[in-house]
């Protein structure tokens, strides 16, 4: 079971999707299944042709907002089961539906002032959750750890289902074939000659002999020596000899003066990983960082929006996904893997955004007046909810007066959540 989270703008255009045919024509039946408008009757509303009031009634708290409603303020979280399991009924997708609100926070278990939301199941294995972010107190839900939540809550409820899969039993392997590994020791000697030394079976002749080395057998034993050759040559040979006997299992010390992967491990100590060895350059020059601004301006090649480190790690992921899903329909499971790791790392984007203020006044001494500055940015400004439509718009009514609020610190000035993945 996974869910996927977008952020979206239109209420009542998200709904009109929802309930029509889909992009492909594969909404079969689209229908409400569970919800919570607080007092607003969204079973009647939940019709085609009465979706624009039920957008209504779930945008009431967001209306109450005024000037304070997000660009985003509605939430939508896709679920949808294994396709190699049983379907769920309605009632039990309903279940899962107050799981995940509960779980995210978006409407705990008797919170009078959760947020509105309903389930909207228009497909086989998969529903949809559309809640809006205001609560009915005016005050906004922290949306940026939903992923995380969701996560665990969708692993906790495939076990419950027995979705899971079972582990496969490793089987012991009764003999395992190893090959010999003696030790072979190639030196530059001070005459300039290079001597390969140490093993004396036939397959680490053929391979020095392959490699361009000349067999030598004397009183002294079996030992190869590489022909008078220019310097560079002897060091590509020595370095291709060594790089063959290590494959066919063989220990080789090579020496550091014939080692031609030494230059190249020195320009990139991380070998092939060019894009590795490229974010340890940036974690080092994170690290050497003596100011706040030199910390922003390093930070800047992970953080940013459309550039940075992290939105390339993300389309990465993502595209790994689509392309397991393109290669093997099967490999269910290990798409959505993928599609976990993204939303991690779009978790982690949201928690990071609008950061660069904050990093510039890093180290700095602030003064008083930039302290209460500060904390202002944090007071409520609440108006009266005159579109209350449940229970608790006294309740709304008394706590945005400034007396009871001046001291609580309000959520409409956290950031909101950029847009998630696509349905």
């Amino acid at each position: 079971m996974i869910a996927h989270l977008q952020r979206a703008s239109n209420t009542v255009g998200l709904l009109s999707h929802l309930y029509g045919p889909g992009e492909r024509g594969d909404h079969v039946s689209p229908r409400l299944i569970a919800g919570e408008g607080h007092g607003a009757p969204i079973e009647l509303l939940a019709e085609p042709d009465s979706l624009p009031y039920l957008a209504h009634a779930l945008d009431a708290p967001v209306e109450r907002l005024g000037t304070r409603a997000p660009a985003q303020p509605t939430w939508v979280c896709s679920v949808r089961s294994d396709p190699r399991q049983p379907d769920l009924t309605d009632p039990q997708w309903a279940a899962v539906a107050r799981r995940l609100v509960d779980a995210t926070g978006i409407a705990p278990e008797g919170d009078p002032d959760a947020c509105r939301w309903i389930a909207v199941r228009n497909r086989p294995r998969q529903v949809h959750v559309v809640a809006t972010i205001a609560r009915e107190d005016g005050s906004l839900h922290n949306a940026y750890r939903d992923a995380f939540r969701l996560q665990s809550e969708c692993h906790l409820l495939a076990a419950e289902l027995g979705h899971l899969p079972i582990a496969p039993q490793s089987t012991p392997r009764t003999q395992e074939t190893r090959m010999p590994s003696p030790s072979i020791t190639i030196t530059a000697e001070p005459s300039g000659s290079v001597s390969a030394k140490g093993a004396s079976d036939d397959l680490s002749a053929t391979l020095l002999k392959h490699a361009g080395f000349q067999q030598i057998d004397d009183w002294y034993g079996r030992r190869h020596r590489l022909p008078t050759t220019p310097a560079d040559d002897r060091a590509a040979i020595a370095t291709h000899a060594a790089e063959m006997l290590r494959a066919a299992r063989y220990g080789v010390d090579l020496d550091p003066t014939l080692d031609i992967t030494t230059a190249f491990t020195a320009a990139n100590p991380l070998g092939p990983y060019a894009a590795g060895a490229e974010l340890l350059r940036l974690t080092e020059q994170i690290r050497s960082a003596a100011t706040g601004a030199d910390l922003k301006q390093a930070l800047d090649h992970l953080l940013d929006p459309e550039h940075g480190a992290l939105e390339r790690i993300r389309e990465a992921l993502e595209a790994a996904g689509e392309q397991i899903t393109d290669l093997d329909d099967e490999a269910f499971q290990l798409a959505d893997r993928f599609g976990f790791a993204e939303d991690f790392v779009h978790s982690a984007m949201s928690e990071l955004v609008d950061s660069e203020d904050e990093l510039l006044g890093v180290g700095r001494a602030h003064q008083p007046s930039d302290q209460a500055q500060m904390r202002s940015r944090w007071l409520p400004q609440f108006r009266g909810a005159a579109l209350a439509a449940s229970p608790a718009a006294a309740k709304a009514q008394v706590s945005s007066s400034p007396d009871s609020r001046s001291t609580q610190p309000s959520a409409a000035g956290l950031p909101p959540r950029a847009p998630g993945p696509r349905l």
